[in-house]
């Protein structure tokens, strides 16, 4: 896997698997996410930049893609305290910027649009929330939400798709 790839594609699953703001993900350093002897952690413990509340993160459901991409960075001998650091400097990690840069390459390849940084954290929450058959507290917390509004608003839950979820329903 190319250098950019991995590390882009790394940053897109943690993302999407905790359901991080794309700022949160970029200030994930190694020792949030991996033990001493390599293993990945069960949890990450975070304050979130932009709203500075405690959040607990599972680190299980991106455990694999965190080990492939710990054997890239070490086999590409690239080492840094940053979980994400720049691959011209990794005394640093990659900006929002940065990222929003890349997210607009892909959707430029994939001829769409509306990626964007906050993409990730959409499609994760998404797919909790109709995975855990619509269980909104379970996403709210995960998303580190203090009002059910704003976890909706977040998942993107529009007229057409209530009216979709709405068709699925048996009323009797």
């Amino acid at each position: 896997m190319s250098e950019q790839l991995c590390h882009n594609y790394t940053v897109f699953q943690v993302g999407k698997a905790t359901l991080l703001r794309v700022s949160d993900v970029m200030r994930l350093r190694w020792t949030d996410v991996f033990n001493e002897n390599g293993s990945v952690r069960q949890n990450a413990f975070i304050h979130d930049q932009k709203i500075g509340k405690a959040n607990l993160l599972y680190l299980k459901p991106a455990q694999n893609d965190l080990l492939v991409y710990q054997a890239w960075l070490q086999e590409n001998h690239l080492i840094s305290d940053w979980l994400f650091p720049s691959l011209q400097h990794p005394e640093r990690h990659i900006t929002e910027k940065q990222f929003y840069k890349i997210m607009s390459k892909v959707a430029d390849l994939l001829g769409t649009n509306y990626l964007g940084t906050h993409t990730m954290r959409k499609t994760g929450a998404y797919r909790v929330y109709t995975q855990s058959n619509y269980n909104i507290g379970l996403v709210m917390n995960l998303l580190n939400h203090s009002s059910e509004t704003m976890t909706l608003a977040c998942l993107g839950l529009d007229q057409a798709s209530q009216e979709t979820m709405l068709d699925q329903i048996d009323f009797g």
